[in-house]
């Protein structure tokens, strides 16, 4: 056999494994999802352990109802990469059509820290808090805090990802004037917000018909119970011995003797406190309320800037985290200038710290400050310098989509059509129904400027039956119109 005909055999597995792909997404698209996860499996059968085809074959049993394979499937995603977060979204949302909407929460937040500018995290918050808040209520004798990203509790790698969540910063409850004992108030000192989670847990065990019933993974609830009992006791454990109460409490007063104006005094847990707060300004932005938002997280900015590299010894990292929720609060204040300087400062502090994710933040809310105002070439510049940076399809997909806009807009439109056809690959690869009609009608519109009538209806067309598949009315008007007058300069 000659060296042409092996390498031939090489690549034709790769072959068969990209149709399958292929024909497992477009399958997708029709509706005809057990289909899809026949081709998705002959798929991985070619190429086991393909994180987009895992993610593709779970999307299917989602829609087919069968979320504990859908939960599955995402999971093995997420096996080599804890970071892909196409993998982390499809696992929130399996945990989510399961009911377990709290840990839902806890991936919807862990997706949207590596991901911010991806608005199905955002929504994916907003709709677990809501089902949380259906399904407990809010108990006059004990309030569960699950609002919150987690993500500080979780292993040594997982930390050392950059803080890229913008969330809300609460006052302090005002103390009880009902004295309890000294060790409870030390335990309530040293859990802070999550001392309220430990009662309510607390009082669930006293619950007897309830710790008798399981959950749908099939534990027990009074174990689910106990083991994050243990866990909160471990917490304060170890809390005490990195800093005994005592030592915060003399820190605390020494403090307050210095400040001659009342101040907000920093707390004794930095992360605990910077998670929590970055938690409460996006949930501030998130609901619109962009002015609440800024202030918030210029006091937050206030009090981390009095802070030392031995308090926080990623300070630098999360003054960043700081100017980018200030920069976005900004934007929606509709102050571009002041938006653009603090989105720059955000670019600078990553560059120092050499942090990549925060460098893709930061070039990806530049771009947007200059497209918003009309700069489009330097909307250009900046995204173009990000597309190294990114690694996800669906990020992949819109970044694509607008450098081609912007090129579109400077009537440029070679490379609009270039952009549009890499954002096209990108969007059929995650099977997105949405990005697949925008990017399409965006080679349909530069094919149309570049006199490639042929080419532009076959984009057009194809735009038309995504959108009919997804039954979007509005959609299918606008393109219809443009497919109508883009076939008049077919030749008849």
């Amino acid at each position: 056999m000659s060296d042409t005909d092996g390498d031939h055999e090489g690549q034709k597995p790769k072959g068969v494994f990209s149709t399958s792909m292929a024909d497992g997404d477009w399958l997708y698209l029709k509706g005809e999802y057990k289909k899809a996860i026949e081709s998705y499996t002959t798929a991985l059968t070619l190429k086991p352990g393909d994180k987009s085809c895992f993610v593709g074959r779970s999307k299917c049993y989602l829609k087919m109802g069968q979320s504990e394979n859908a939960l599955k499937d995402a999971e093995a995603s997420l096996t080599q990469d804890k970071s892909f977060f196409e993998g982390l979204y499809q696992k929130a949302e399996a945990l989510y059509y399961m009911g377990e909407f709290e840990f839902a929460l806890v991936f919807y937040h862990r997706g949207q820290n590596l991901r911010p500018q991806i608005q199905e995290f955002r929504l994916g918050i907003q709709k677990a808090q809501e089902a949380i808040e259906n399904a407990v209520g809010s108990p006059s004798s004990v309030k569960l805090e699950i609002k919150g990203d987690l993500s500080f509790l979780q292993k040594d790698e997982e930390r050392a990802q950059p803080i890229t969540a913008i969330q809300h910063l609460t006052k302090e409850k005002k103390q009880q004037t009902q004295k309890t004992p000294k060790s409870e108030k030390t335990t309530k000192q040293l859990l802070g917000e999550f001392y309220s989670d430990k009662k309510y847990l607390e009082n669930l065990l006293k619950d007897e018909d309830l710790v008798k019933g399981n959950t749908k993974g099939g534990e027990r609830l009074q174990d689910v119970i106990q083991s994050c009992l243990t866990y909160l006791d471990t917490c304060t454990e170890f809390w005490n011995q990195e800093k005994p109460i005592y030592a915060r409490e003399r820190e605390r007063k020494l403090k307050q003797r210095k400040c001659s104006k009342p101040c907000q005094s920093a707390p004794s847990e930095p992360a605990q406190f910077l998670l929590k707060s970055l938690d409460d300004i996006d949930a501030e932005l998130t609901s619109g309320n962009a002015e609440g938002s800024l202030k918030k997280a210029e006091e937050v900015m206030k009090i981390v800037q009095g802070w030392s590299e031995k308090e926080v010894p990623n300070k630098k990292e999360v003054l960043g985290n700081l100017h980018s929720c200030i920069g976005n609060a900004l934007i929606d204040l509709g102050d571009i200038d002041k938006a653009l300087n603090h989105h720059q400062k955000d670019l600078e502090l990553a560059k120092q710290c050499k942090l990549p994710d925060a460098m893709s933040r930061a070039l990806d809310n530049i771009g947007r400050v200059y497209a918003q105002i009309g700069q489009f070439t330097q909307a250009i510049k900046f995204w173009e310098k990000k597309i190294p940076l990114v690694c996800g399809g669906l990020e992949k997909t819109w970044l694509f989509h607008e450098i081609g806009w912007c090129y579109l807009e400077l009537n440029r439109h070679e490379e609009a059509r270039d952009y549009g056809v890499c954002s096209v690959a990108a969007a059929d690869e995650i099977a997105d129904e949405k990005w697949q009609i925008n990017a399409n009608v965006l080679v349909a519109q530069s094919e149309l400027k570049l006199g490639n009538f042929e080419s532009c209806v076959f984009h057009f067309e194809r735009a038309l039956t995504l959108a009919k598949l997804q039954e979007d009315d509005s959609a299918m008007n606008v393109i219809q119109k443009a497919l109508d007058e883009a076939k008049q300069h077919l030749p008849q």
